[in-house]
């Protein structure tokens, strides 16, 4: 594909800056009612508990109070967010042992009433030898839950935002509603029995679904897939489910860390890129609608990344919606991006499997054993009737159209967009640094052994120390998203239509405005990386585009951070440079340079 064209394929996602007890919901176009979810299980006198209730409309008009033995508990820590569905959190402490009642009301709704026990002791989860034991059910209810869940867990962290791994976020009590949710202790350090959770792209959706289910009960499974072929998708077959038998003697949460272990070895890339009229796959594709794209959806890049969406927020005048969406690095990493082409790539020609936005297929328990709802059932069951072929050889412009008229429905005014490009792309540059510094510290601390490379399509995706610490698939993301942004002000000249431009300016006026503000915005812009000197050398944008050529040859962490962020050979910031590739690798770089070139993913 020719560079404009694929340029005018990624654009459009550029217009928008985009954005993952009792229970009952709805979908926002028809939510009525309310969800209340209280955690921990078992509440003990004196101790803390959590209330959340989701609502799938916002309203301002929330109240709700807890009565105990000693009168009306004080509502500590109140937070409410969301945007489809919502939710409103508060903490209490429980007095004396006995019968609680919640008294709730959500806007002229009539008052709700609801009832729990405050315990003297710790009551736990019955035992069984299943992974654990099947308590309730997914529907329209749960759902929804999930989704604020995911809301929760990564609320106000800034895209770009990053996390070592995901057990540091779900042992943030500040974020994880179902802290410890068990009593278990189970979230608590790895070293003193908690959970370690550790996923990589692929496996990030699906340990947040299992963590989620195994907290409250919910039945979860997943397939064995292979990874495809040219001419096939992936195919799924041998299908496990939390009703395995653990091993005897292992404790709670030692069989659901070994059951997360089990998953992180069965999934990959392919899990999410079963075709699209699949049965046998764990997750199904729904229509590109804001219902849809709640909190937990995933995407499946055709090219083998997964995100999981997390929030969303709605254009606001002129300042545009956005869609953010969680995802994993090989290093174990987490970081939240917001929803645009850097981030995201959608492709259905030449591709393996079928991509795009998919939800968890839901799990029903029948005779006491546990299946997968096939796609007629999904579309009959009122709960969902959201399985959709829609995204099903999609031309990519005509997804990002869809996409940009569901996030932005009023058109922006192009300085806008453009600032909102610019600061998309210096995410894309802070990641990168944290990225190659991590492969840095990593090379030190094995005295600069070198890392073996793979070969062919395999340098995009392998196991081990290449796939941790080098950046083919996010330098070939980078480059593309320069391209975009390098492209954005001869876009108005070519469809000045999608653009709110002013009535007293032609298109060209608007053109060259944007190509002033780039070249001011472009020297402003900037990263700092730390030479192998140990000295810290500035970047502007400017100059990292003019390096464009230099980081088609940049993802390889046997080279020094020189060679890795493009310094010229001769140049003063070069002369630091202690640490070359070996030859053989340079070679084989050489050969895979086309990819970089023609900014095209090989097919895998």
């Amino acid at each position: 594909m020719a560079l404009g064209n694929r340029i005018s394929v990624f654009f459009h996602l550029v217009l928008s800056i985009f954005l993952c007890t009792m229970m009952i919901g709805a979908r926002p176009a028809r939510f009525d009612s309310t969800a209340l979810l209280i955690s921990p299980t078992s509440i003990i006198q004196g101790e803390k508990f959590r209330v959340l209730l989701v609502l799938g409309q916002s309203q301002k008009n929330i109240t709700l109070d807890i009565f105990g033995l000693e009168g009306r508990l004080h509502a500590g820590n109140k937070r409410q967010g969301g945007g489809g569905p919502f939710w409103w959190y508060a903490e209490f402490t429980a007095g004396p042992a006995g019968d609680y009642k919640i008294l709730y009301q959500v806007g002229e709704t009539s008052p709700e009433e609801y009832l729990f026990p405050v315990e003297q002791a710790k009551k736990l989860r019955a035992k069984t030898a299943y992974i654990w034991q099947t308590e309730r059910d997914w529907t329209q209810e749960t759902e929804y839950l999930y989704s604020a869940w995911i809301q929760m867990l990564f609320q106000a962290k800034q895209e770009g935002g990053l996390w070592d791994y995901l057990h540091d976020i779900t042992r943030d009590p500040s974020r994880n509603f179902l802290i410890d949710h068990l009593g278990l202790d189970e979230d608590q350090s790895y070293y003193l029995g908690g959970l370690r959770m550790v996923p990589d792209c692929a496996d990030n959706p699906f340990f947040l679904r299992a963590y989620f289910a195994w907290k409250l009960g919910l039945p979860y499974g997943y397939f064995k897939c292979d990874r495809g072929k040219q001419d096939r998708a992936p195919l799924c077959r041998q299908w496990l489910s939390n009703h395995s038998q653990r091993k005897p003697g292992t404790s709670d949460v030692k069989a659901f860390q070994y059951f997360l272990i089990s998953i992180m070895d069965s999934i990959h890339s392919g899990s999410a890129r079963t075709a699209l009229t699949a049965e046998a796959s764990d997750l199904y594709p729904v229509p590109l609608t804001r219902d849809s794209l709640r909190p937990g959806t995933v995407f499946a890049d055709p090219y083998g990344h997964t995100l999981t969406l997390v929030n969303w927020f709605p254009q606001q005048g002129n300042n545009p919606g956005r869609l953010l969406a969680v995802d994993a690095q090989p290093d174990g990493t987490i970081g939240l991006k917001r929803f645009w082409q850097g981030s995201f790539f959608f492709n259905t020609s030449g591709v393996i499997g079928g991509p795009g936005f998919k939800r968890f297929r839901p799990i029903i328990e029948e005779n006491g054993r546990l299946r997968i709802m096939n796609n007629r059932e999904i579309n009959t069951l009122k709960d969902y009737k959201d399985f959709s072929t829609q995204q099903e050889g999609m031309n990519p412009q005509l997804f990002y159209d869809l996409m940009d008229r569901l996030i932005n429905p009023n058109p922006l005014k192009p300085e806008k967009i453009y600032q909102n490009l610019h600061e998309a792309i210096q995410e894309l540059l802070n990641a990168r640094v944290q990225a190659v510094n991590r492969g840095e510290e990593y090379m030190r601390s094995t005295g600069y052994k070198v890392v073996p490379m793979p070969s062919g399509a395999g340098i995009f995706q392998t196991t081990g120390s290449w796939e941790d610490f080098s950046t083919p698939s996010r330098d070939l993301r980078l480059l593309i998203s320069l391209d975009v942004l390098l492209d954005f002000p001869h876009r108005i000249l070519r469809n000045p239509k999608a653009f709110a431009i002013p009535e007293n300016k032609t298109p060209l006026q608007v053109q060259q405005e944007l190509l002033d503000l780039h070249a001011e915005w472009s020297r402003e812009f900037s990263i700092s990386y730390i030479r192998s000197d140990g000295t810290a050398h500035k970047l502007t944008l400017a100059e990292v585009i003019l390096r464009q050529k230099a980081l088609e040859m940049a993802y390889n962490p046997n080279d020094c951070v020189e060679i890795r962020w493009g310094a010229p050979e001769g140049s003063a910031e070069f002369s630091s440079c202690r640490r070359h590739t070996p030859i053989e690798q340079r070679e084989k770089m050489e050969q895979y340079r086309h990819w970089f070139r023609t900014r095209t993913f090989p097919r895998r």
